[in-house]
């Protein structure tokens, strides 16, 4: 096995020591289990269903509890205070997890991302809640 199939990498949007949202890729360890590659298991406490039409879009904000979010249909837009954005489609998956250090207060010039539904169809997307993430 190769070093790249001894792990599973997801995009998952953090924060860093200043409370900045910033990607990173998150590596899991996999091992092979009859014919296939298996992470270990990640805890998760709750899943939810989400729709929203072309055009949705959200203020300055951070995620707050950490999320794994399946792109089923359409395009999510996350874009960050330095200006990138990256764009997830059907079939996508990432993570977001960005919140405040302890003891700061939401600035929206500094904290946080936005989200945007874009092109023509309504996004259907998957959120999974996942307990101990850590980053």
């Amino acid at each position: 096995m190769t070093d790249d199939e001894k792990t599973q990498t997801v995009p998952a949007l953090l924060s860093d020591p200043q409370g900045r949202s910033v990607w990173v890729e998150r590596a899991w360890p996999v091992e092979s289990r009859g014919g296939m590659l298996l992470s270990p298991r990640i805890g998760c406490s709750s899943l939810r269903l989400r729709k929203s039409e072309p055009g949705y879009s959200t203020d300055w904000h951070v995620s707050g509890e950490p999320v794994l979010i399946i792109v089923r249909r359409g395009t999510l837009r996350i874009g960050l205070q330095d200006g990138s954005v990256k764009d997830f489609a059907a079939g996508d998956v990432f993570i977001a997890a960005d919140r405040l250090p302890p003891g700061q207060c939401f600035d929206p010039t500094l904290h946080g991302h936005r989200a945007e539904v874009v092109g023509g169809l309504t996004l259907e997307a998957v959120h999974i809640k996942l307990d101990g993430f850590d980053g």
